[in-house]
């Protein structure tokens, strides 16, 4: 159509094309959901495209036939608390003659069942008397004194360790906390006594911390990703990075520069593997994987978008699909690297070819999209040519996400100390999940050496 000559209707148009534009960016903004953004599955809107479920297959629920069975446990004899009670045959069954309680040498192993129980009281209390005495003499009032090492403490390192772990792994808040040791422990204890003993666990697993932030700090390759944490209401970042055995959290007042260089260090070592974040934009694109699942979202939301958005975005999904079974095909076994890489190439250009002639969309988000994403390009195809980078960061993802469901059970900490505590816990807790060993243990054995001055267990040593 021609351009009106009237100054009235060029501007009226103009108008109407911001208004379009405006109304567009909002309804893209209504239309976030799961599978476009960052939001998670469980704050989709209403109106949010259903999950991908997979298609009936028509077995029954339960264990297919093949599965490996998963068994009942028989607890070794030393941790039976009980004699054992044993029931011996009186007559056979075939001819009714008596039998022997005796075993014979024919006689086959018993068959077992065994019975766990709580016991009535499972707290044990002990309790420490310290006696006066009055002198026949002179009538003076002598006292002895209880050590003190034993009055420093009110409760027990596996006591302790225990309440630690309903808080770090089943992010149990402090009032549940309570109620279980006195509903179920029948011991009383005050709020205070809970936070106090968090506290000191923070404190003994301060080297441990250490240890897993110099190794992750020093790794060639590591996952990194950062979400909102709280402090006494005020806006903190929970910040994760972590290698396939070992992981690192420390809470830091900022997103920034400054929240990253708290985690791993002002001089950054090795790839990082991350999301878009703008800061991650100070490394070379060689040192860094930028993520595909979010990119793949991206695409999806321009696919969302509609109008000119809409092919670009159908374009990148076809690309990321060909990318991912190229990747698990090779991960497999079922591709050689030469194969791989002659793949990867063809797809590396086309990608490239498509963003490119998305700069010139008429839609300016999504040209804009294109443009950043051409900026960084190199950094999207760091994983096929160094070892032990993948494609995506759902390896920090995953171990950040217990902190998030921290976050939204207690709403953050009230202290600085109490963050202390969550970076600490969460870090020994998922890098021992990581290495496949018992967290109750460790805690014990670190609370242990702490209180009695020795050198605390290595977080490390397993892995």
């Amino acid at each position: 159509m021609d351009e009106p000559t009237c100054p009235g209707c060029r501007e009226l148009l103009k108008r109407v094309a911001e208004l379009e534009g405006r109304l567009r960016e909002l309804e893209s903004r209504l239309g976030r959901n799961a599978s476009n953004s960052s939001i998670p599955p469980s704050a989709n809107p209403p109106e949010a495209p259903p999950p991908v479920r997979k298609k009936p297959t028509g077995r029954k629920p339960g264990g297919q036939p093949g599965h490996v069975a998963c068994l009942r446990v028989r607890l070794p004899e030393e941790r039976l608390t009980e004699p054992v009670v044993h029931y011996w045959p009186d007559a056979c069954e075939a001819c009714h003659d008596d039998l022997s309680a005796a075993p014979g040498p024919d006689d086959p192993e018993p068959r077992w069942h065994q019975v766990v129980e709580l016991p009535e009281f499972p707290a044990q209390v002990t309790e420490y008397q310290a006696h006066g005495r009055a002198c026949e003499s002179c009538g003076q009032v002598t006292w002895a004194s209880i050590p003190e090492d034993i009055r420093a403490h009110v409760c027990g390192a596996r006591l302790t360790a225990t309440l630690s772990f309903l808080s770090g792994v089943l992010h149990a808040s402090k009032r549940q906390i309570e109620d279980f040791v006195e509903t179920v422990c029948q011991v009383p204890i005050a709020l205070g006594t809970v936070s106090n003993l968090e506290q000191e666990m923070s404190a003994a697993l301060a080297d441990a911390h250490a240890q897993a932030q110099t190794a992750v700090q020093e790794a060639g390759a590591k996952n990194v990703d950062e979400t909102g944490w709280k402090q006494a209401g005020q806006k903190r970042w929970l910040w994760g990075a972590a290698t396939a055995w070992v992981v690192c959290f420390v809470i830091a007042p900022t997103r920034g520069a400054a929240g990253l260089a708290a985690l791993l260090g002002k001089k950054i070592k090795g790839i990082i593997s991350s999301d878009r974040w703008s800061v991650y934009g100070q490394w070379k694109l060689g040192l860094r994987q930028l993520c595909w699942a979010h990119l793949k979202r991206d695409f999806q939301k321009l696919v969302d978008r509609g109008g000119d958005a809409k092919d670009i975005g159908e374009m990148g999904l076809d690309g990321v699909d060909v990318v991912f079974t190229l990747w698990h095909a090779f991960r497999g076994g079922g591709m050689s690297q030469s194969q791989f890489q002659s793949e990867i190439t063809v797809v590396r250009r086309t990608l490239r070819e498509w963003l490119e002639r998305g700069c010139a969309c008429k839609d300016s988000k999504a040209a804009a999209f294109c443009a950043n994403v051409l900026a960084v390009e190199p950094a999207l195809w760091t994983f096929t040519h160094q070892a032990g980078v993948e494609p995506t960061n759902n390896h920090i993802e995953r171990l950040l996400r217990p902190g998030v469901l921290w976050r939204k059970n207690a709403f953050g900490c009230h202290s600085e100390a109490g963050c202390r505590f969550v970076e600490r816990i969460l870090t020994v807790v998922q890098t021992l999940r990581l290495q496949k060993r018992p967290v109750l243990q460790f805690l014990y054995e670190s609370l242990l050496a702490h209180r009695n001055a020795q050198q605390a267990p290595q977080l490390l040593g397993g892995a």
